[in-house]
């Protein structure tokens, strides 16, 4: 990179001391059990992330503050004081004692951005309950898949969501035994047979609610991810991450305590639990959510008149923002933002450039994973940004670029801007536990004591990590994973289908959409109705973040000599790039 090209931070530039001033001095003293002993704790050294995010804080100076700022479109805003939030999350805690749900059973979460699934989420942990929200846009068979898999005994959604991809599916999971309903908008009917109305057993439930004394240890969140075959990965989170939370909240998004700070992610994705949920109510700050989707007069607005300080948000959005044009901004001021990070794929330099000359201020990107349960690697406001680079490990955090070898054992690579595998040294508290139900592959995400992240990277000589890739077959879409194999299944569960194989197509907005190539069945032929049809099949099946948006038909699928399709060639030839190895092509691949 041109040294020309490097965001000097000067004085002007940190509107407020930043938490991380030293960076060498804070990692060279940080130690995580030190850290931990910024959590308040409950009686007997347990544990709960609902007590540490609203309940210490219902009981003390920050009850009367503001923790919830709801928006809606023509809709009075709704505001929640630290002190409220305690109280609507205690009675859905008793609602789960009422129906008889224990630690450990399953909730499942199945809303847009409403009150309801931040006091579900909050009222869960507090019961010791595990919580796993969904994302909404998710269709029906994903959604069932998921469930299953979780074995959820309870699940909160709207009507206008159990009509559309519940009711019809609910047969096929057999431990869900309630199904809580919440009106997605006035008047709407929450009175269908075999669920519950959830605005009645709130009423009806206790304001108050013992907090469950769970250990650090105990499973809290349950978060699931793609792979590039079989199922999706239930990843298993701990109550003990949330020291995690704070630290990150602290160092990599610079949490004070008068800020405002708003993270656009829906708590169906990691991003949107870990810091639209948990991180600012550790740290007592104000939150904003809104319910609507992305529209960049909207997102102005909010930042203009709900005065965020504070904003975190996805490469997507700010590449959307920036398809809207300079001219829109023009019409609004925010001179109280002071700092914005990103995270969800790689953010391209020209969008960090785009936030200094539009905003006044640079985009800070950052990495993590569903796995890793917080942010690791970052650009804090203190840092010089390299634009296009993810930054520098934050304190309690050692990461490596590795090589892997035979018998899986890995080694480092010391060579400023060599590619390898990003690792992680393991120990983090919100490093994930393991993959439910499947310990095997568990297991092969570590060698020795590193966590393998399946992310290609460099790292340069100023410790700076790059992002170049995914190591497998993972598509990353507006932020989002997906499994291609996911994808490939609902496609070929129509009639006409033979086989299907999936890749991610680079896309300027969105950094790749799902592409699908599928051969059909004898006394089928390819048409642009059939097209549709199957985009819509799709569509309805797997829900419009995940479903393919563009489909070719071919006559065969390249596949290996063992049946697998290879993907990689099926990309490389939509790209243009060199086949490479094809010797384990089948012939007439």
């Amino acid at each position: 990179m041109d040294a020309s090209s490097i965001i000097r931070k000067t004085a002007i530039d940190l509107r407020l001391a930043p938490n991380l001033a030293d960076y060498e001095r804070e990692r060279a003293r940080f130690f995580w059990p030190v850290a931990g002993r910024e959590l308040a704790g409950l009686p007997g050294g347990a544990l709960n992330i609902a007590w540490e995010a609203v309940g210490r804080h219902a009981r003390g100076p920050l009850r009367d503050k503001i923790a919830y700022r709801f928006l809606a479109r023509d809709r009075p805003v709704r505001s929640l004081t630290y002190e409220k939030l305690a109280e609507l999350s205690s009675r859905f805690c008793q609602v789960l004692r009422l129906l008889g749900v224990k630690k450990g059973e399953r909730l499942f979460i199945l809303a847009g951005r409403i009150p309801e699934l931040y006091l579900a989420v909050l009222g869960g942990l507090q019961n010791g309950t595990v919580v796993s929200p969904l994302f909404s846009a998710f269709g029906p068979e994903p959604i069932a898949t998921r469930v299953n898999l979780g074995e959820g005994r309870v699940l909160v959604t709207t009507d206008a969501l159990y009509e559309r991809k519940i009711a019809k599916w609910r047969d096929g999971m057999p431990t869900l035994k309630h199904v809580l309903l919440v009106a997605e908008e006035e008047g709407g009917r929450t009175d269908v047979a075999g669920t519950l109305d959830l605005a009645t057993l709130m009423a009806q439930a206790p304001g108050e609610c013992d907090t469950a004394p769970t250990a650090a240890d105990d499973m809290a969140l349950l978060h699931f991810t793609s792979g590039t075959t079989g199922t999706p990965k239930g990843a298993v989170h701990v109550h003990g991450a949330v020291a995690t939370h704070w630290a990150t909240g602290k160092y990599a998004l610079d949490l004070h305590d008068e800020d405002v700070f708003w993270c656009t992610a829906d708590p169906g994705w990691v991003t949107g639990t870990s810091y639209g949920i948990v991180a600012p109510l550790l740290h007592g700050v104000t939150s904003v959510v809104d319910r609507e989707e992305f529209d960049a007069e909207r997102w102005y607005g909010i930042l203009q008149d709900e005065k965020v300080s504070v904003w975190y948000t996805a490469p997507t959005a700010i590449r959307m923002l920036m398809k809207a044009g300079a001219d829109i901004v023009k019409k609004y001021a925010f001179p109280g933002l002071r700092f914005v990070a990103s995270v969800g794929e790689p953010l391209n330099p020209e969008a960090v450039l785009w936030g200094k000359e539009v905003l006044g201020l640079p985009i800070h990107d950052n990495w993590w994973q569903t796995e890793t349960g917080g942010i690791m690697i970052a650009n804090t406001p203190a840092f010089d940004i390299k634009p296009g680079s993810m930054g520098r490990p934050l304190p309690g955090i050692e990461a490596a670029i590795v090589e892997r070898r035979e018998g899986g054992s890995v080694k480092l690579v010391e060579t400023p801007g060599k590619e390898g595998e990003l690792a992680l040294k393991a120990g983090w508290p919100s490093m994930f536990r393991g993959y439910l139900n499947n310990e095997e592959r568990y297991r092969k995400s570590f060698s020795g004591e590193w966590y393998l992240t399946g992310d290609l990277a460099t790292r340069d000589a100023d410790g700076y990590y790059w992002f170049v890739g995914r190591a497998d077959d993972v598509i990353k879409s507006a932020g989002h994973l997906i499994g291609p194999f996911e994808v490939e299944s609902a496609l070929m569960e129509h009639a006409a289908v033979a086989e299907a194989g999936v890749i991610g197509k680079p896309d300027p907005v969105v950094g790749e959409v799902v592409k699908a190539f599928v051969s059909l069945k004898k006394g089928f032929e390819e048409s642009e109705a059939l097209r549709m049809e199957l985009l819509g099949h799709a569509r309805k099946r797997l829900g419009a973040a995940v479903a393919p948006k563009e489909i070719a038909f071919l006559p065969s699928l390249p596949r290996t000599r063992s049946g697998k399709i290879m993907r990689r060639l099926l990309k490389a030839r939509e790209l243009g790039l060199p086949e490479g190895d094809i010797s384990t092509l089948e012939a007439g691949g």
